[in-house]
């Protein structure tokens, strides 16, 4: 008889090990990276299990060392995985690690857009300070926005999105290592927060919001959570949420909307949510805006409307419209989702419908109308005129000495209009203006330069006093120094848009013959031997009894 060898026996042992496990050989588990499992323990418990899968370039010595506690060894892995030799694992092998060996700690939060007034209360001292983008969330700070609202993304990548008169309380933020399993627990304890979790893992992950009247556990889903003083209000509109009070907990589906009534002893009410209006579609991109979005008409009377940032999750936008069609505009270069759900009977709002877009609009360059190039002025304060090319656009005018526009000493501020003055008064010298143009936020278009020159100006003339004698009037003004002449204008109305009488005058004094009985105003500028003049001084009303 043949005996067989020692290596054949075992061989033949380690085989019979890996059927018993339902592996396959070479450490190959049939479950995909990221998931979790139980086994059966000695003593006949299950054990909660993460299966991570080796990577390129890493070794198991590593990995077991990046995520196992101190209490548990490289050793103790390869024992539980019924590997004699960690050399044989490599690249796509999968690691069964019981929850309980792995490492966790507090892994903050992070703010990711911030819209309004919100403030962060700290939970180790208390104090408040007010919530920025990029801030950091740690356990035991409060979120408490007023007319603000913000974002914030989890350690996982799970979204929470704060509504305005909110507060949110950070229970506990606790990550399991690397192996990108978390345990978040929230308290809403009043307002309003919508929430896109990552899915959770079995036994270990856990994401949990707690209401005064109820609870939320969630597996992965997209929801809204809804506290007030009547109780809570759960919205799911993807995946599944267990929700009710903590004695009354059902798992409510997407598509259903549920309620624990604090005046009704937490009783949990289930209902179906109005189906998702049914969006027109939009241009992948546009490239102008206003654009117009229409959805087909259903029985509801109105719809809360929606439009978020998609990188950031900011929200943009949050209103109630009525009828079918909303006007898309003021929106800077981007990609943006739009949401839109139908209101219920009972003020609830239904299955959202969601179109994505993206903004992409082009600033045109601007015609440039007055002063002309090369012109030059005797205002010191200028006026500056061109006509815009594109659609949503805004504009400024830049002034400056050199052709370049190294440094502006003068500029107008970003308006849709097509005229603007300069921020400042210009002394007499020689300028370049130009125009810059800006669309969606980063699209910049700038014209060509034009060259100024201005004269200067002489100060405006001020009326100082008015004399009534018989049916005559005596103005008198204030000197102007550099002053040659002075020019007067009377008129029966404060625009002066209708001159009645026009005078140029070398005194500070002139007497007018007005009909009794009718109102006149009268106003007066400086004129020098040059070119220079002031602007038109204050009119003043003159009245003959």
């Amino acid at each position: 008889m043949t005996v067989p060898s020692l290596s054949s026996i075992t061989k033949a042992c380690l085989m019979l090990a890996l059927l018993a496990l339902g592996m396959p050989a070479g450490a190959e588990l049939s479950i995909t990276r990221g998931s979790a499992t139980t086994v059966a323990s000695s003593a006949g418990e299950t054990v909660p299990e993460w299966i991570y899968t080796l990577k390129r370039g890493e070794s198991f010595a590593e990995v077991a060392n990046d995520l196992l506690v101190r209490q548990h060894s490289p050793a103790q892995l390869l024992r539980y995985n019924t590997i004699g030799n960690a050399a044989i694992l490599g690249e796509g092998d999968r690691i069964r690690i019981p929850l309980s060996w792995l490492k966790r700690q507090p892994n903050p939060a992070r703010v990711t857009s911030v819209s309004g007034s919100v403030q962060l209360i700290s939970g180790i001292d208390g104090r408040k300070r007010i919530l920025t983008e990029e801030a950091l969330i740690r356990v035991g700070d409060e979120v408490l926005s007023a007319a603000g609202a913000a974002t914030i993304m989890l350690a996982d990548g799970s979204e929470v999105r704060v509504s305005p008169n909110s507060r949110l309380i950070f229970n506990r933020l606790t990550q399991y290592g690397k192996s990108g399993m978390v345990d978040t627990r929230l308290r809403l304890d009043r307002g309003e927060v919508h929430t896109r979790v990552k899915p959770v893992i079995e036994g270990g992950a856990r994401f949990e919001i707690e209401t005064p009247s109820a609870v939320a556990a969630v597996r992965g889903t997209a929801f809204s959570l809804h506290a007030g003083p009547e109780g809570t209000h759960l919205q799911v509109t993807e995946g599944v949420v267990d929700f009710g009070s903590p004695k009354q907990i059902h798992r409510i589906p997407a598509g259903y909307s549920a309620t624990v009534a604090s005046n009704n002893g937490n009783k949990l009410s289930i209902r179906k949510m109005p189906p998702a209006p049914e969006l027109n579609p939009l241009p992948p991109v546009l490239s102008q805006l206003p654009a117009e979005l229409t959805w087909k008409s259903s029985p509801a009377s109105a719809y809360r409307l929606d439009i978020f940032e998609t990188e950031s999750g900011r929200w943009i936008e949050s209103r109630e419209v009525s009828g079918n069609r909303f006007d898309i505009s003021r929106l800077d270069n981007g990609q943006y989702e739009i949401h839109l759900a139908a209101f219920d009977q009972q003020g609830m709002t239904g299955m959202p419908g969601i179109l994505p877009i993206e903004v992409d609009l082009q600033a045109r360059t601007a015609k440039l109308l007055t002063p002309e190039n090369g012109g030059s002025v005797n205002d010191d304060m200028p006026e500056f005129r061109w006509e815009l090319k594109g659609e949503n656009e805004v504009a400024r005018v830049e002034i400056a000495e050199d052709e370049a526009f190294r440094d502006l000493v003068a500029t107008s501020e970003w308006a849709p209009g097509t005229t603007a003055l300069p921020s400042r008064p210009l002394s007499p010298g020689q300028y370049y203006w130009r125009v810059v143009t800006e669309a969606g936020g980063n699209s910049v278009a700038t014209t060509q330069p034009r060259k100024l020159v201005v004269n200067g100006t002489l100060p405006p003339v001020r009326i100082i006093s008015i004399n009534y004698i018989d049916s005559q009037v005596r103005v008198f003004w204030e000197k102007v120094d550099t002053a040659a002449n002075y020019r007067m204008q009377l008129s029966e109305e404060p625009s002066f848009n209708d001159i009645i009488k026009e005078a140029t005058l070398p005194d500070t004094t002139a007497a007018l013959r007005l009909i009794p009985g009718r109102r006149y105003f009268v106003r007066l500028k400086a004129l020098s031997d040059g070119p220079l003049e002031s602007r038109w001084g204050p009119g003043r009303e003159l009245y003959l009894e």
